[in-house]
């Protein structure tokens, strides 16, 4: 019965998750370990190569604009049901994601954009307070 429990205890090779510092190595540090997780879940190169854009952009902006002093971000990876789902979440749930193109002459925020262009899907869940989680998705062709 406890080699059953512990089983059930092992993390799944379908999920991954871990908490980063909210800099910039952080954010390449979130993008190299999705990209070696993606490499043990063999998913084909296509897929392998929007996610890692993905989560280069999910993490930046959480090291970015979700940054506060003395708090993480979190990237979770989740592959199920015919899916990649790419999670990043910080702790500034005041500062949600803008779907608008930013104007012409903006400095920034270009990257949702490019989010759009990769994901299937895409959005922004709230919670708990004070956290917000950025998604994306993406679908698996078929095995």
């Amino acid at each position: 019965m406890n080699s059953e429990k512990s089983t059930q205890l092992l993390p799944s090779t379908d999920h991954f998750g871990v908490l980063l510092s909210p800099t910039p190595r952080g954010a390449r540090l979130a993008r190299l370990l999705a990209t070696d997780w993606m490499r043990t879940r063999d998913l084909p190169h296509r897929v392998a190569e929007a996610a890692e854009q993905l989560v280069a952009e999910l993490a930046a902006n959480a090291a970015t604009h979700g940054r506060l002093p003395g708090r993480d971000f979190r990237l979770v990876l989740l592959a199920r049901g015919g899916t990649l789902r790419i999670e990043v979440t910080d702790t500034r749930g005041d500062d949600l994601p803008h779907r608008r193109p930013p104007a012409p002459a903006a400095e920034s925020g270009r990257g949702l954009l490019l989010v759009e262009a990769l994901a299937d899907r895409w959005g922004v869940a709230l919670g708990p307070v004070p956290r917000k989680t950025v998604w994306a998705e993406l679908d698996l062709p078929p095995a």
